[in-house]
Formats: C-alpha cells, sequence, structure tokens
C-alpha cells in the first residue's frame, strides 16, 4: 500500500487529528496502568483470600484427625468412622469428611460426614498415591462442576484411619468475582477519566496551536497584520512570538517589494506614455519613407527599410508594456459583445493576411459572449507564434464542450523543448539564449495568457503526439463570461492592445 493510501485511510478513520492522537494515547496509558493495577490487586486479593481458607481448613482438619481420628481403635467398626467423620465435619470450617479404615487386613471400610456430597471417587488418584505414600498432609484445588473445591488428605502415623477433607470455594470464587467487577468497573473509570483528562490537556495544548495555524492562514491570505497573543514564558509562547517576528518581518519586505513594484509598474507606464508621442512622429515619418521607398537611392533603401521594421517593433513593444502595466495594476476590464467565433477567427486570420497558411476548422454559428477586442489578440499572438516557429500550415480548430468553447492552434514545426514548455507563458521568456535580440519581445504569449485569465479561461501548451510533431496550444474559455468579470464601460476599443500577432520567442 502506498504512503498515500495510507494517508488517506489514516485521514479517513480521523487519526490524523492530534486531539484524537492524544486521547488515544492517554487512553492506552491509563488502560495498561489501570489493568496492570487491577490484574496485580486481583491476583494478590485472590491468592490472600484462597490461602487464608486453605489455611483455617486445613489448620481445623489437621487439628480433628489428631484429636478424633488419632483415637479411634486401630480396627474400627464402619459406625465408629461415620461418627467420627460427622464429628470432625461439624466444626465452624464448613468442609466434608471422609474417613478411610480397614475391619480387616485387606477389607478397607469407609466413613463419611456427607456421603452423598462427598465419595472417595472425589478424591483425586493422585493425591490418595501421595497421602499413602508418605505420612503428611497433602492438598489439591479441585472442580465439580463450575464450583471450585479444597481437597486434602493424610493419615495417622503408626497405624489408624486415613483422612480427607473435602470443602467448597463457591464462596471464595463468588468474592473474587466481586472483586473483578469492582477492579473492571474501576478499569473503565480510569479509562474515561483519562479520556477527560484527555481532552481538557488537548485543549490547553491544540489552543494555541490552532491559534497559530488560524494566523497562519491568514498570513497566507495576504493578511500580513495578523499577530499572535502572547503570554506565558513557555515553548508555545516563545513559538508564537517566533511567529510575531516573522510576520512583522515578512510585512516590513512585502512592504518593501510593493512599493518597488509599483514604482517599477509606475516608471514602466509612464516610459510608456511618454514615449508615445515620439514614436507616433517617428511611425508618421516611417511610413513616408515606406510609401517612397521605391523612389528611394538604393544605397539608402536597406536602410529606410530597417527604419521602418525597427520603429513597428518598437511601437509594438511599447504597446506590450501599456498592456502589461494595466494587467498588474488590476485596471483590465471586459468590454463584452455576443461574437460568432468562426467570424471572430477568419476576421483575425484575415485582417493579417494569413489565410494561405492557415487551415481553419470551425463550424458558423458557436456563439460567445466575450470581448471581441481580446480574443482577437489572443489568437494573433498563438497564430503568430505558431507561424514564426511551426511554420505552415497552421490548423485552428474551433469546437465546445459543454459551456465552454475550446479553440485549438497546432503547427507542424519542431515543437516545444521539455525544458521550455513550464515557461513559455513568461514574461520576456525567450528559449534560445543565442537569440536575445529575436524580433519578439517575449511578452505575446504572457499578454495572450492574461487576455485568457481575465476572461476566467485559460492556455496550455503541449507538444502533439499523433506522430505529426509540432506544437499544440489549446484556448479554453467560458462561451459567457458575464458572472466572471465585470463589464468594462468604455466603448469597444477604448483601450488599445497589442493589435498585431505578437510571436514572441517562445521556442
Amino acid at each position: 500500500m502506498s504512503g498515500a493510501a495510507k494517508r488517506a485511510i489514516l485521514a479517513g478513520l480521523g487519526w490524523t487529528s492530534l486531539r484524537l492522537r492524544l486521547v488515544v494515547v492517554f487512553g492506552m496509558v491509563a488502560l495498561t496502568a489501570a489493568v496492570s493495577a487491577s490484574g496485580i490487586a486481583y491476583w494478590l486479593n485472590r491468592e490472600a483470600v484462597l490461602t487464608r481458607t486453605q489455611d483455617a481448613a486445613l489448620g481445623d482438619f489437621r487439628q480433628q484427625m489428631q484429636n478424633r481420628a488419632a483415637s479411634l481403635p486401630a480396627r474400627p467398626t464402619e459406625s465408629e468412622l461415620q461418627t467420627t467423620a460427622e464429628q470432625m465435619a461439624g466444626g465452624t470450617a464448613g468442609y466434608s469428611v471422609l474417613l478411610l479404615g480397614e475391619r480387616a487386613a485387606g477389607k478397607p471400610i469407609v466413613g463419611a460426614s456427607d456421603p452423598d456430597l462427598f465419595t472417595l471417587d472425589d478424591v483425586p488418584a493422585q493425591l490418595r498415591d501421595a497421602v499413602n505414600e508418605q505420612p503428611h498432609l497433602f492438598w489439591v484445588r479441585t472442580q465439580r462442576g463450575n464450583t471450585p473445591y479444597l481437597v486434602a488428605g493424610t493419615r495417622i502415623v503408626g497405624g489408624g484411619p486415613t483422612g480427607y477433607l473435602f470443602k467448597s470455594l463457591d464462596q471464595e470464587r463468588q468474592d473474587l468475582n466481586s472483586l473483578a467487577w469492582s477492579l473492571g468497573i474501576a478499569t473503565a473509570l480510569a479509562l474515561a477519566g483519562s479520556a477527560l483528562l484527555a481532552q481538557a490537556a488537548a485543549t490547553t495544548v491544540l489552543k494555541p496551536v490552532q491559534r497559530l495555524g488560524q494566523a497562519a492562514r491568514q498570513l497566507g491570505e495576504g493578511k500580513l497584520d495578523t499577530r499572535l497573543q502572547v503570554s506565558g514564558t513557555d515553548e508555545l509562547a516563545d513559538l508564537s512570538r517566533t511567529f510575531n517576528n516573522a510576520a512583522e518581518s515578512l510585512e516590513k519586505k512585502m512592504a518593501d517589494m510593493s512599493a518597488r513594484e509599483e514604482s517599477s509598474r509606475r516608471f514602466v507606464a509612464d516610459m510608456s506614455h511618454e514615449l508615445r508621442t515620439p514614436l507616433t512622429a517617428l511611425t508618421a515619418v516611417t511610413e513616408i519613407l515606406e510609401g517612397e521607398q521605391d523612389t528611394l537611392d538604393p544605397m539608402i533603401a536597406p536602410a529606410v527599410e530597417l527604419v521602418v521594421s525597427e520603429t513597428r517593433r518598437l511601437n509594438d513593444l511599447v504597446e506590450n508594456l501599456m498592456e502589461v502595466t494595466r494587467f498588474d495594476a488590476g485596471t483590465a476590464r471586459l468590454v463584452l459583445d455576443d461574437v460568432d467565433v468562426a467570424d471572430q477567427v477568419t476576421a483575425c486570420i484575415d485582417a493579417r493576411a494569413w489565410l494561405d497558411a492557415v487551415e481553419l476548422d470551425a463550424e458558423r454559428g458557436i456563439m460567445a459572449r466575450l470581448d471581441p477586442r481580446r480574443l482577437d489578440v489572443i489568437l494573433a499572438n498563438l497564430i503568430g507564434n505558431a507561424l514564426k516557429h511551426g511554420g505552415s500550415p497552421v490548423r485552428v480548430a474551433v469546437r465546445t464542450e459543454g459551456e465552454e468553447l475550446v479553440i485549438e492552434v497546432r503547427d507542424h514545426g519542431p515543437g516545444i523543448p521539455e525544458e521550455v514548455l513550464p515557461h513559455v507563458f513568461d514574461r520576456f521568456y525567450k528559449a534560445s539564449a543565442s537569440r536575445p535580440r529575436s524580433e519578439g519581445s517575449g511578452l505575446g504569449l504572457s499578454i495572450a495568457m492574461e487576455n485568457a485569465l481575465i476572461h476566467g479561461g485559460g492556455i496550455t501548451a503541449a507538444n502533439s503526439t499523433d506522430g505529426d510533431g509540432g506544437a499544440v496550444f489549446v484556448l479554453r474559455l467560458p462561451r459567457d463570461a458575464s458572472g466572471i468579470s465585470p463589464e468594462g464601460h468604455g466603448r469597444p476599443g477604448q483601450e488599445r492592445d497589442t493589435e498585431q500577432g505578437e510571436a514572441g520567442d517562445a521556442r
């Protein structure tokens, strides 16, 4: 069984609860102690009760044998044996007596105080053999039915009858059973008391731990001003002080990081805005130069082409930076509209003159309530990235899965290296360090992901496994984003976005 399966079983049984474990441990300790103490007490009391009863009966029986049985003639009659046995059993010891003699050589006679209760058959053969061999008092404990008995025997030295004692130990058994019940009840009470004690101890110990856990969760949720009330000088108080110090240090560092991040974001936004004015002028100039490119001196035409290309690249970079700052600042909003997805994809491809390089598999009539402009940005970046790094033909397939819109962009290129896959949506990430000045800025796929996330969807990247090779980007969006993000109140296109496909350097 795997470790995860064991943990799942323990969690299902509630064994992961520290409170339960404390109660179980306390209970096991209390149960072990109570059972041990009860067992020892029962054993000691049992031996004491049985020894006291046994010694009293055997002492009285020995005295009776010396006083009464020894006074019988060497050849007593059965009547004499009967009378003596009844006299010996008539005392306060409460036992039966069996006397065994001989009226002639080889002719035994028996006298019993209670023949219905005690006969020679009730004497174990081993005890009879021991009594016949040596003139000592021997005894054994035996049982008849559910009643325990003490059986003892001895004989008169120098000739005389042999006597056997038969005493019921039923009263002692009942007393010991009562003692066992009492000890069992005491054990149960000890177990219940230990459970209550464990609950009290668990509450005392776990309450600060629970407060610490709750404070840690609040800290993880971003409530960096969370602090614990410290009281006492024990280890838990020291832990609380350590937590407070760590939280204070974290709050300070996060405040510093937030300030630096806000400063960086403001710098990027200000820089992008400041660059817009000269870029507007440069764009106008480059458009004029591009229009006159055919009439320019062939020596300067390449330089003009380079200026036009780099100006457009710089313009795209500034627009991308502006969009990134909007996402970081949380000011990006959706401007929703009901769109036919097939028409939207077709318009995106047509606007960028990609019709000859893209195969579209989309049925008309698939409607979705989305932000058309942001969907265009996502598609432009995904298709542009596929064309740049995978090459044509690029296949775009549109389908629905329940209430979800799925758009798959597949190319037939070399695919994405496995070490690059986790980073394709990172900002400014470029897989090849030898191409730091590639045409893309490394922001296109990141912006595409941000636009998908603001819709409540996402994008995944993988390599094709059907043998054709190439990379597969799958865009998933809800067909109705109304309940996910608030709609913008401006006109469509109020916020400028990346109008061209930002191919980036994902591969």
